[in-house]
This record gives structure tokens, sequence and C-alpha cells, in this order.
């Protein structure tokens, strides 16, 4: 017995490099002044710089790194960049090997891959983003109420829209995604129920070009705002609303995850009406500053929403009445007298 815990302890200083930091999966803490813990991070098919899901994480890792003095690289805060979903076991098992104390998941495609390595490595952190990975003591599974923030995109869309018509764009079909789609019809539908909701998914994170076609056809089919929940894909969609409106169109688009509005702006004016934001960053940088403290959340699952600031809408471009109605939606759902449905 006494052999066993010598080697762990052997192989818990090897992990950090850097005095002796116990990284299990809950009530663990510092035993040392000094010590420093590493995190770092898987992306989805996206980029950390997606202007969307990776990039809020990204942000919110190097945050809570800055604040940390860490820098970035082994001992401090990192990513590894996922082109394909083959890429997730390699890229965790890089970061395992690499010593990093805290490795995070972002999006609900990685679940298997993290569940996986979380097994064969116990004395690892692991958190999966938008997903639940059940039994595994140490994987702290994240989750956001983003049918909250997707019901108010779709009461600004309502309050916003002249032809009466709207439109979502989604990227992959997923439960994740269906709760953006299924927030934003209850919060058009909430304000006037005979406004009409076109629903499309391009069948990607990655491909603005599908995105832009889509968007095309549905402003050609007289939609004057678009909700979309596509990651790289809505770059696609902001781009057909530039375009519709150089050519005199009066159109909008709801951006995601992150405030959007600088994706929004062209030479004489700017499409983003709002933002539905999900703060991913706040949940990592919140999660890694538990894990520093030895108290990561494992075994649990971690739920953000609009009561907690974890999702939010930002106004970009709305009316003044349209910003109200917004706000009063908002403090309905806070106080329980609407509850969202995520489906």
């Amino acid at each position: 017995m006494h052999s066993l815990k010598k080697k762990a302890v052997a192989v818990l200083a090897a992990t950090l490099m850097v005095g002796t930091f116990l990284v299990g999966c809950g009530n663990n803490s510092a035993s040392s002044k000094g010590t420093k813990h590493s995190a770092a991070l898987v992306t989805d098919g996206g980029g950390i710089d997606d202007k969307s899901f990776n990039q809020s994480a990204w942000e919110g890792l190097k945050s809570w790194g800055k604040s940390e003095g860490l820098k970035k690289g082994i001992n401090g805060y990192n990513y590894t960049q996922s082109d394909d979903d083959s890429d997730f076991l390699p890229n965790i098992n890089k970061l395992i090997k690499a010593k990093y104390a805290t490795i995070f998941g972002i999006g609900y495609k990685l679940d298997n891959a993290i569940s996986s390595a979380a097994k064969d490595n116990p004395k690892t952190n692991f958190a999966i983003i938008d997903s639940v990975v059940k039994g595994r003591k140490n994987v702290a599974s994240v989750t956001f109420k983003t049918e909250q923030s997707s019901f108010l995109a779709g009461v600004a869309a309502a309050e916003t829209t002249k032809t009466g018509h709207v439109g979502f764009v989604g990227g992959i079909q997923s439960d994740v995604i269906k709760t953006f789609e299924a927030g934003f019809k209850q919060g058009v539908k909430a304000v006037n129920p005979k406004i009409k909701v076109d629903v499309k998914y391009a069948g990607s994170f990655t491909k603005a070009d599908v995105g832009q076609s889509l968007a095309t056809a549905m402003f050609n089919n007289n939609e004057d705002v678009i909700f979309h929940a596509a990651g790289g894909t809505g770059a696609g969609v902001f781009t057909a609303a530039k375009n519709a409106a150089k050519n005199g169109k009066k159109v909008w688009v709801v951006g995601v995850d992150q405030d959007q509005k600088a994706d929004g702006a062209y030479k004489g004016g700017n499409v983003t009406l709002a933002s539905a934001v999900k703060k991913v960053g706040t949940a990592v940088k919140d999660l890694s500053k538990q894990a520093a403290k030895g108290k990561f959340p494992g075994g649990k699952t971690v739920t953000y929403d609009l009561k907690d600031n974890g999702v939010g809408i930002v106004n970009d471009n709305m009316s003044a009445s349209a910003w109200k109605s917004v706000q009063q939606y908002e403090k309905k759902i806070e106080n329980g007298q609407i509850t969202v449905s995520p489906k």
C-alpha cells in the first residue's frame, strides 16, 4: 500500500513538474506554495478564431492563464486544433502526454473521446462542453440553457421583422443545436404566432459557403431576419446579409455564442441585430479556477443559464421598443413566469 502511494505521488509530481498538486476528481487541494496548475483545450471542427464557440473557450482559458501568471505552452495553458473528428482522441492524448492537469473538450462531438481518455487517465481532470459524460468521476460536464438566450433571439427577430417571415440556420442537427432552434421558435411565437419560421441545416460548422448559399436563398424568399447557430458556417450567413443589404434589402442576422456585431459591419452599415451569447469562456475560466484550487467538480454536471449570466443576449442594433420587449421577456424567464423548453 505504501509503495503504491509513493508511486502515485511520483507520477503526480512528474505530471505538473513544479511542486506537488493533487489533481483528482473533486476535493483535492494544493499541497505546496507556488504550485501552478496547467490546463488546455481541444477544439471541435472550428478553430480558435471561429468568432464563436471555440474562440470564446480559448479567450476564457487565456484569461485564466494570464491571471495565474502562466504562459502559453507546457506547464501553462494551451490548445490543440481539430480539423476532423478523427483528430479528437489523438489531440487529447497529446495533451495528456504533455502533462496538462485539466483538459477541456470543446463541443458535444468530443464526448466519446473525453470519456475514453478519462477512463484511461483517472488522475487527469477532464471537462466536456455541451454534453454530459456519465460514470466518470474525473469528468465535469458543462451545459448551457441555450434555449433561453435563443428565446430572446426569437423575441428580437419577431419585434424587428417587417415581412412576418424569419429564419434559422443551424450547423449540424444535434440535441444541442436543436435547443437553439426550439428556443428561437418559442420566442418568435410568444410575440406573434402568425410569424413564419423557416429552418435550415448546413450539415457542418465549418462551411461558410453553404451558410451563404442557404441564407441567400432565405433572404430571396422574403425572410428578413436570420438567427444562426452554425459556428464558422455562420460567417456565410453574415456575408449573404451584407450582400443583400448592399443591394438595398433591409435584412438582419442574430449572431451566436459571442457578440458578433463586428461580423455584420460593412461600408455603410451593420447587419447584426443582436447576439445570443453562450459564455463558454466564462465556464472554462470558472472550472480552471476550481481545478487550480483542488475543487474540480468531477462527476458532476454544471449548468449555466440566464440567471447566473451563463447565457444572454447583446443588443447590437435593435430598436428601443424591440430591446424593451426582450428585456421584459428576459425578466419573465428569470423569475419563472416563462419556462423555455429545450425541445
